[in-house]
C-alpha cells in the first residue's frame, strides 16, 4: 500500500490533492492510504509519534512557518520518504535539492501532472519493497536497504549489520534468521558461521580471506575456499558483471 501525507495550509489546495488522490486510487485501482495536514507542527508531530509516509505533498510558503524547515527535521527521522514540494515560488528550486527533495512541483497540479507523478512514484515503490528489509533493531524499528548493507557480522549473541554508509547497527536476530530471510534474495553468502556478506560489496577473495569494499576482512575457514570462489564466480555471471 502507498501511504501519503500532504501538508499545505491552504484548505483549499488540501481538499483538491485529497480528490485528486481519490480519482487516482479509483482509476489506477491502487491501495492507497493518505492524511492531510493544514501545519508542519501537525505533521512533524505524527511523524515522532512513529507515522510514516512514502510520499509527502509539502508547501513552501505557509503562514509563519517554513516547509524547507519541516522537511530538514523530518528527514531526521524519515531518511527514505519521497519529499514532494508545492509552491507557486519558483526560486526555490534549488534550496530544495538540500532535503533530497524528489521533485518540485509549481502550483497548481493538474490532474495529468499528479497522474503520471504518482504512476512513476507507484512503480518505483514495488521495485523498491524487493530491496528493503525491516528489522528490530537496538535503536527500535528500522527499514534497511538491502543494496546497502555490505555484511553481517555475529559477535556472542548479538548481530551487527554494517552498512555501506559506514552506520553500523545492532539487531535482535541470530545469523541463522537472517540468511533464512534473504534464502529468496540473490547475491547474499554465508563465508563463515559468523558472517554473511553481500557479494556486490566484495573487493577481492584470497584463499584465507574476503575483502570488502569497506577493507573488513572476513576469514574463509579452512577448505571453504574453493566452494566460495565458486559461488560468488556464478553470482558474477548471473548478474552479468562478467564474461564467461
Amino acid at each position: 500500500m502507498l501511504k501519503v501525507a500532504f501538508c499545505d495550509d491552504d484548505l483549499e489546495v488540501l481538499r483538491e490533492l485529497c480528490d485528486l488522490m481519490e480519482q487516482y486510487r479509483v482509476d489506477r485501482n491502487r491501495e492507497v492510504s493518505y492524511a492531510a495536514f493544514q501545519s508542519p507542527l501537525e505533521l512533524l508531530a505524527e511523524i515522532e509519534r512513529g507515522a510514516r509516509y512514502d510520499i509527502l505533498f509539502l508547501d513552501i510558503l505557509m503562514c509563519g512557518e517554513n516547509g524547507m524547515e519541516a522537511a530538514k527535521e523530518i528527514r531526521r527521522y524519515d531518511g527514505n520518504i519521497k519529499i514532494i514540494f508545492l509552491t507557486s515560488a519558483p526560486e526555490f528550486a534549488v534550496q530544495s535539492y538540500q532535503v533530497n527533495a524528489y521533485f518540485y512541483q509549481l502550483k497548481p497540479i493538474r490532474k495529468e501532472a499528479f497522474y503520471k507523478l504518482l504512476d512513476q512514484l507507484s512503480d518505483e515503490q514495488i521495485q523498491e519493497q524487493s530491496d528493503f528489509l525491516v528489522l528490530k533493531c537496538k535503536t527500535g524499528i528500522t527499514r534497511i536497504r538491502l543494496s546497502r548493507l555490505e555484511y553481517c557480522e555475529a559477535i556472542n549473541r548479538t548481530l551487527f549489520l554494517h552498512l555501506t554508509n559506514g552506520r553500523e547497527l545492532e539487531a535482535s536476530a541470530t545469523i541463522e534468521q537472517m540468511q533464512s530471510r534473504l534464502a529468496q534474495r540473490s547475491g547474499f553468502l554465508r563465508p563463515h558461521r559468523s558472517y554473511l556478506v553481500n557479494m556486490e560489496h566484495i573487493q577481492n577473495i584470497s584463499a584465507r580471506a574476503i575483502t570488502m569494499n569497506c577493507m573488513a576482512e572476513i576469514p574463509i575457514p579452512h577448505g571453504k575456499y574453493t566452494q566460495i570462489r565458486d559461488a560468488y564466480l556464478d553470482y558474477l555471471f548471473l548478474s552479468g558483471q562478467m564474461i564467461p
